[in-house]
């Protein structure tokens, strides 16, 4: 009975399961190793990361390849372990093969495996890519049989696949992570806020973050050119827009260093008389306005600016009409939050907290900072101010002491003007 074909019997079910938890090793540490990490060992000199790097490129191939080993020697164990148990104890060996093989299959070639490849799967990845990519090699033309195979049958029940497609973009890997790391408490609020704000710009556009234009402080061009001097020299702002006619036609940038230059060097010439400036040609000093459109993409026009080494842009619609401003700190601001110099005005924090646990906010506000402030997820794909997002869920210009709920929470309209809603009181339902 033990012969030297049951010994032989025995010794080929343990390489086979050895050979099973390799591959169910290798599935995991493949599949679970960050490309990123691989990516960064890769760099530093390391060849297995280099070609474990190399074999997430093709997942698809990688886990046909690896499953398919596996079914292989798995359906292999099983078939000698049946044999030789049926050979040991008749009709009944076929149960305790099952039983026996069941065990040793979850415990020494899957559990066992699986856990040594998941606490660094980097490392794991790194050890088995040479292997690996010999056994993809050799099964590339099975697995691509299979690969047609299965994608055909899906078609037949109208599922399309796209292969290259990849189950999630990278910004989102990256937007996941740190916000589970937030949540575990391994990311700081201010860390994931900047890190987010980055990756935000190419997805925002330049309306979100203008200044409207209600709100620009600009020079009448044809008013007395001492009114313009004071007004550039007591403005909080270093450039202001000059229009002439009509507000909204901006005829030129006023930067108050180029205006003093011109007044230092007018009154110096007539001798310290400061009625010299009358002779000073506005438009002469004045800038060339740079105008963008206002669907551009936050990082485009970050972009720009430094490749026009500009700071200051006036936002148009596609009419060619006055939106508002944008500058290159009201983009950064989006990244690292707001940011004062000595010269801004101190203003008071936009958020009232209310004692029932609400907040009173300006109806402007945008509905950005108002998450980034609260560490709230309101959408703002529809609307860019809170005001709008109460608007475009109510599908009306609320009244004041209007009450509405969405999106788990209870909106008031506390002050109406006209036909804006200025103020708001929220509180979480």
């Amino acid at each position: 009975m033990f012969d030297t074909a049951f010994w032989l019997t025995v010794a080929a079910i343990l390489a086979l399961l050895v050979l099973s938890g390799f591959f169910s090793g290798s599935e995991t540490a493949l599949t679970a190793s960050s490309r990123a990490k691989l990516r960064a060992q890769a760099d530093k000199g390391s060849r297995g990361a280099g070609r474990a790097l190399g074999l997430t490129e093709d997942s698809e191939r990688l886990i046909g390849s690896v499953l398919l080993g596996n079914n292989l020697v798995n359906i292999l164990a099983a078939s000698l372990a049946t044999a030789l148990f049926t050979r040991l104890f008749g009709d009944s060996g076929v149960a305790l093969a099952t039983l026996v093989m069941t065990l040793l299959v979850l415990i020494f070639a899957e559990v066992l495996p699986k856990t040594y490849a998941i606490t660094n799967p980097e490392t794991a990845a790194a050890r088995v890519s040479a292997p690996i990519r010999a056994v993809v090699l050799v099964l590339a033309p099975i697995v691509q049989a299979v690969q047609v195979l299965v994608r055909a049958l899906l078609w037949l029940f109208g599922v399309r696949t796209d292969p290259d497609s990849a189950v999630l973009s990278y910004r989102e890997e990256i937007a996941g992570a740190l916000a589970l790391g937030h949540s575990e408490g391994m990311v700081q609020k201010e860390d994931r806020d900047r890190l987010l704000g980055a990756l935000d710009l190419g997805h925002r556009m330049v309306e979100e973050v203008m200044l409207h234009r209600s709100q620009i402080e600009t020079v009448n061009i044809d008013a007395p050119i001492e009114e313009i001097i004071a007004q550039c020299v007591n403005s909080t702002h270093t450039r202001l827009p000059a229009w002439q006619g009509e507000p909204e036609n901006i005829v030129g940038v006023i930067h108050s260093r180029d205006l003093m230059r011109e007044v230092h060097r007018l009154v110096t010439e007539a001798g310290g008389r400061f009625s010299a400036v009358s002779a000073l040609d506005l438009m002469a000093v004045a800038r060339a306005p740079y105008f963008v459109p206002e669907t551009t993409p936050l990082d485009e026009q970050m972009r720009q600016f430094l490749n026009h080494r500009r700071h200051f842009a006036l936002v148009i619609d596609e009419y060619g009409a006055l939106l508002g401003l944008v500058t290159l700190e009201d983009i950064l601001e989006e990244i690292v939050g707001d940011i004062e110099d000595e010269h801004d005005e101190g203003m008071p924090d936009p958020i009232t907290r209310l004692t029932d646990g609400g907040i009173e906010i300006d109806g402007a506000m945008t509905i950005r900072d108002l998450n980034r402030a609260m560490d709230w997820s309101l959408p703002d794909e529809e609307a860019n101010t809170v005001a709008g997002l109460v608007i475009h869920e109510a599908q009306m210009i609320p009244e004041a002491g209007q009450i509405f709920r969405f999106h788990g929470f209870r909106f008031e309209v506390a002050e109406r003007a006209e036909n804006r809603v200025t103020r708001l009181r929220i509180r979480p339902v």
